[in-house]
């Protein structure tokens, strides 16, 4: 090959780089879909967050109710240091799964128990809007060999297994907890993903109707009444196969 053609050679290289740079340009990179979510509903949230006497980077905690399809932000009160009930939202749909824990990857069943979010589980070019990823399994899954991957909350309004939100609903959530991560004000956030607002009278409805996972809500029920009582996500770990859970002060 001639001295000329690798040099027209290098040229069109050049050229195609260059139109592929400009073409890739085009198009929204992936904190350009949170840079627009942003600068949309950042204005009215933080004005809505004002008038609760709270404010964006707090940290937060989300609460999961599958059957009432329901899903809370709570966020942290800088004055008290306990959780206050920032908003809820209806869940779109969580899938064709009804209730129980989820037991193996495509049987279309949202995971119910306690899970944790970090920043890296967020993610901004999710083909649902905007995602933040369960972590599922966790330990006691993985004890139980629970499989599945994937398990998110997302934007979108479908799901064969994830919880569903609307792309507003999801746009508030994500940022809530976007800049909680961001403000180094915790590392991880808790979602708890539960079957039912735990009162006794439902779980008692449980076990007449003969459910096989009475045992395994009554545990949930545990970490539920913690929060309850003390307005602070408990610590939670696993043992023998059953969450355990510890006190944790404001």
């Amino acid at each position: 090959m001639t001295r000329v053609k690798l040099l027209l050679l290098l040229l069109i290289l050049v050229v195609l780089v260059l139109l592929l740079r400009k073409a890739r340009g085009s198009q929204p990179a992936e904190n350009d879909r949170v840079a627009h979510v942003r600068r949309r509903v950042a204005p009215m949230l933080n004005e809505e967050l004002k008038r609760a006497h709270l404010k964006a980077g707090s940290a937060v905690f989300i609460r999961i109710f599958k059957e009432e399809k329901e899903l809370e932000v709570w966020m942290r009160d800088a004055m008290g240091g306990r959780y206050v009930l920032f908003k809820k939202w209806r869940i779109a749909t969580y899938g064709p799964g009804g209730l129980g824990p989820k037991l193996k990857e495509g049987d279309g069943i949202a995971p119910e128990g306690f899970y944790h979010v970090s920043a890296r589980q967020l993610n901004p070019a999710s083909q649902f809007h905007l995602s933040l990823n369960l972590g599922f399994p966790n330990a006691l899954d993985k004890e139980h060999g629970r499989t599945g991957t994937a398990l998110m909350v997302h934007g979108s309004d479908v799901s064969i297994g994830c919880y569903a939100m609307t792309d507003p609903v999801i746009e508030v959530i994500y940022l809530l907890v976007d800049a909680a991560l961001r403000g180094k004000r915790q590392d991880e956030v808790s979602v708890h993903c539960l079957p039912f607002r735990m009162t006794k009278e439902r779980l008692a409805k449980a076990e007449a109707d003969g459910s096989p996972w009475v045992d395994f809500w009554w545990n949930l029920k545990e970490g539920s009444d913690l929060f309850e009582k003390t307005k602070i996500p408990p610590l939670v770990g696993q043992k023998d196969g059953v969450y355990v859970f510890r006190r944790r002060d404001p």
